[in-house]
């Protein structure tokens, strides 16, 4: 069985939930800040240093994504810690996957930290078929499939939900990621002109859920974004009403490339207009 069809019909959405358990079950084993900061001593293919709770998690997706191999579908996989790893001899179906998208998160004992889970059809964030997210700390399932729409939970995201504003117009609720103080002081005057309040969840996939379901009205990533931290989130905003963009990426809004590099940062919200004057944050 072979070529991107083919792969695009396997159980994603079940190898995606069987890999969740499997991340339950590996951080009730190690709920401690001691046992989840311990490193392995080498550096994931984004150049940060790999925890022991990384290389664990990312062994358990892929070990499902392997099962789904060896019912004889082919892709390839772009991982956080591995990179790019095949999974037979086609590469027409891409399988971006962040095991724990908030990884600071997760070994300080924060809630929100995410599975992150996006199934392509070619190259590109407009390419991505299928998102599957699941939030460890509320404990939330995120999932999308391209022209069906959203799901939280078992219950489909309204697309019509809107932003809410203060009396000035601004955002009213304005979630801010890759917040270092550096990158927030480059950008503090435009966010004060646009948000009346800011949230810094420490987690892009999380966050852009909430845009989803707008409890943010908006999101910003403050420098550039890789594509296992934003491909399943930016198709849950999209299939839940709303609209994303990576505006340094080629292409834009939905050009940046499904690999290992950080392309460009990524700008949600629930309307045009505010994502265009979002969008002016990072440039």
């Amino acid at each position: 069985m072979n070529g991107a069809s083919s792969a695009l019909s396997a159980d994603w959405l079940g190898a995606c939930r069987r890999a969740r358990e499997g991340l339950a079950a590996m951080l009730a084993a190690a709920p401690s800040t001691a046992e989840r900061v311990v490193e392995t001593g080498s550096r994931g293919s984004g150049g940060d240093r790999t925890l022991v709770i990384d290389a664990s998690a990312e062994a358990i997706v892929l070990a499902e994504l392997g099962a789904l191999h060896d019912q004889g579908f082919d892709f390839c996989a772009v991982s956080e810690e591995r990179g790019w790893v095949p999974f037979g001899e086609s590469d027409s179906v891409r399988v971006v996957i962040d095991p724990i998208d908030g990884s600071l998160n997760a070994k300080r004992g924060l809630p929100h930290h995410a599975l992150s889970v996006a199934v392509a059809a070619g190259t590109t964030m407009a390419d991505v078929e299928f998102a599957y997210v699941y939030d460890f700390g509320p404990r939330e399932e995120w999932w999308a499939r391209r022209g069906q729409g959203a799901w939280l939970d078992g219950e489909l995201l309204d697309p019509e939900a809107g932003e809410r504003r203060d009396r000035r117009g601004r955002l009213e609720l304005l979630g801010i990621e890759s917040a270092e103080p550096r990158w927030v002081h480059a950008s503090i005057d435009a966010l004060v002109e646009r948000a009346y309040r800011l949230r810094a969840i420490g987690s892009i996939a999380s966050a852009l859920c909430q845009v989803a379901a707008a409890r943010l009205d908006g999101l910003v990533s403050l420098r550039n974004c890789r594509a296992v931290d934003a491909a399943a989130g930016q198709l849950i905003v999209r299939e839940a009403g709303g609209v994303v963009s990576f505006p340094r990426g080629e292409a834009p809004p939905l050009g940046a490339a499904l690999d290992t590099e950080p392309r460009s940062p990524v700008v949600a919200a629930r309307t045009a207009q505010a994502l265009r004057s979002l969008e002016e944050v990072v440039r």
